[in-house]
């Protein structure tokens, strides 16, 4: 059932769905970049800082045991001073290292994602803590992948580091027998020579696992159709719900503007197909309003309301059709059709006037 679960999930993740993954602390993260990180800020301090920070140390070493005289230890305060200078001397040394590793490792981690606190992540859970699953995630895909970078970076830098060594190993062998203050020179150089090493294999490494940890975060959070259609009704809304509200919005809208047309100067019709109904009062509006209009059955009753409420209809099918597609309900008509409704309001008018003379 599981395998079936994984292979439904063929579609890509949704942004909601890796912007909820996030929230979790469920973010890719490269611990190979903060390692790369770490060496690199080692590669650093041993060419830029270290030999001056051990010359330093060295000339006050020096000087100490050359001229013992200038500092006595007969009192504690006179101990205490020299383990001050000699402390003050080591942290100029270890300082800028120190500085490096911060800076670094924190900008490898930022540089990845931006750090939030999930209280998520912090909680207790048994299962951090229980052997049966910390057995099963040391045997997972995941660690054993984590146990195939160990295993390469070492593999790589052993190999390049005896490739580049090899030439200096009877070198180093000669400087025990040479003069004392060369050990430290040819020391320094196989430092570095060993960092550069494990720099490279640590960057390509940190490169590969960059843009796996990517792949298997996004695999992991990919979604069946199934999972994509319930993430739209909740965040849109069922459709058939949707459907439902648009239809009754539309049936009120239909209701209300049936109920306008006794409201209206007179109808313009298309026989059976369309109507369009007009209020013209010159106190209320300077150009004739559509208080309602419809096609088909909605055409025939708003015929039929007119008809009952002594409301003139006039047949004139190119005006109808042309004022229904261009004219919204509660609109004023635009100035295209003024002659032409204006020739049909005094029609209105004059029969108006008519029947009151009659009367």
């Amino acid at each position: 059932m599981a395998d079936d679960d994984k292979d439904s999930k063929t579609e890509a993740p949704t942004a909601k769905k890796q912007s909820d993954a996030a929230e979790k602390g469920n973010t890719p993260f490269s611990r190979e970049l903060p390692l790369f990180a770490t060496v690199l800020a080692t590669y650093i301090y041993l060419i830029f800082f270290l030999p001056n920070g051990l010359s330093a140390v060295g000339a006050s070493l020096k000087d100490i045991f050359e001229q013992p005289d200038q500092w006595k230890i007969d009192t504690g305060p006179d101990v205490l001073s020299l383990f001050v200078h000699l402390g003050w001397v080591c942290a100029q040394l270890l300082a800028p290292a120190m500085i490096l590793f911060m800076v670094f490792g924190v900008a490898a981690s930022i540089g990845q994602n931006l750090p939030v606190p999930i209280l998520e992540r912090i909680r207790p859970q048994w299962s951090r803590i229980s052997p049966a699953k910390g057995w099963s995630r040391l045997f997972s895909l995941q660690g054993l992948i984590e146990f195939g970078k160990s295993l390469t970076k070492i593999v790589i830098v052993g190999v390049v580091m005896v490739l580049m060594l090899r030439s200096d190993y009877f070198a180093s062998i000669d400087a025990i027998f040479s003069d004392p203050t060369t050990i430290f020179t040819r020391m320094m150089s196989a430092m570095q020579k060993i960092t550069l090493v494990v720099l490279i294999a640590t960057a390509l490494v940190a490169i590969v696992d960059f843009f796996w940890t990517r792949y298997h975060w996004f695999t992991e959070l990919k979604m069946s159709r199934h999972e994509i259609k319930e993430e739209n009704k909740q965040s849109q809304g069922d459709p058939f719900v949707k459907g439902r509200q648009r239809a009754l919005m539309r049936d009120r809208a239909r209701r209300r503007m049936i109920a306008n047309v006794p409201r209206a100067t007179m109808v313009i019709a298309n026989p059976t197909h369309f109507a369009v109904a007009l209020r013209y009062v010159r106190e209320e509006n300077d150009a004739p309003i559509v208080v309602a209009k419809g096609q088909d059955l909605i055409a025939l009753k708003i015929r039929e309301i007119a008809e009952t409420n002594g409301i003139p209809v006039f047949e004139d099918p190119p005006l109808a059709r042309s004022m229904f597609a261009q004219v919204s309900v509660d609109s004023v008509i635009p100035s295209v059709f003024y002659k032409a409704v204006a020739e049909l309001i005094h029609r209105v008018y004059a029969a108006q006037a008519k029947n009151n003379r009659v009367r």
